[in-house]
């Protein structure tokens, strides 16, 4: 874990990862040992738990410091209704606190994906995170639908979530056109 050589602890970080999906919590007991030592071991710890921190885990989103985001409120979302493939559609949201500044956040989004068997599967894409001393921000983004070898498109009803501190603030449904 404190190998001087990056490649080693990338290493060290990805196989308790593996471990994590099948016993999230001796990495999570691991996590809240090893966080704070020093810098090195810090981002091997949050490389570590990218999987837990993307499933919204309260208990690693509090190790790292974020808290529920009941002081926030997300208006003016909004995104297409319809989709072509090959488009690259645009979102937008604003985030305002209610007291304050918005504070330590992570922004995620998620899409419910149409899968060939009429079922909808999510994957989670980062936006950023950061500490946000300002009462109001605005985020944009854009997710492409262009044909690519890792993932299969399928038309339908599909989703999109936003995420803040692993909590999901809003959703929109959108129909994905193949022509």
């Amino acid at each position: 874990k404190d190998d001087q050589s990056e490649y080693v602890r990338r290493s060290v970080a990805n196989n308790l990862n593996d471990i994590s999906k099948d016993n999230p919590q001796v990495l999570i007991d691991l996590s809240a040992k090893w966080l704070g030592e020093n810098l090195n071991r810090d981002k091997l710890v949050k490389h570590a738990c990218r999987s837990l921190l993307k499933q919204g885990n309260s208990e690693v989103l509090t190790l790292f410091g974020y808290s529920v985001p009941d002081h926030l409120i997300l208006s003016h979302f909004e995104a297409q209704d319809s989709v072509k493939m090959e488009e690259t559609p645009s979102f937008s949201f604003i985030l305002t606190s209610e007291n304050g500044p918005l504070g330590k956040l992570r922004l995620e989004y998620a899409i419910d994906f149409m899968k060939k068997n009429g079922k909808l599967s999510r994957k989670v894409f980062k936006i950023g995170e950061g500490d946000y001393q300002v009462h109001s921000k605005s985020f944009n983004r854009k997710y492409s639908f262009r044909s690519i070898t890792t993932r299969v498109y399928y038309p339908g009803l599909h989703k999109l979530a936003i995420l803040v501190n692993g909590v999901e603030l809003a959703i929109k449904s959108f129909y994905l056109n193949m022509g």
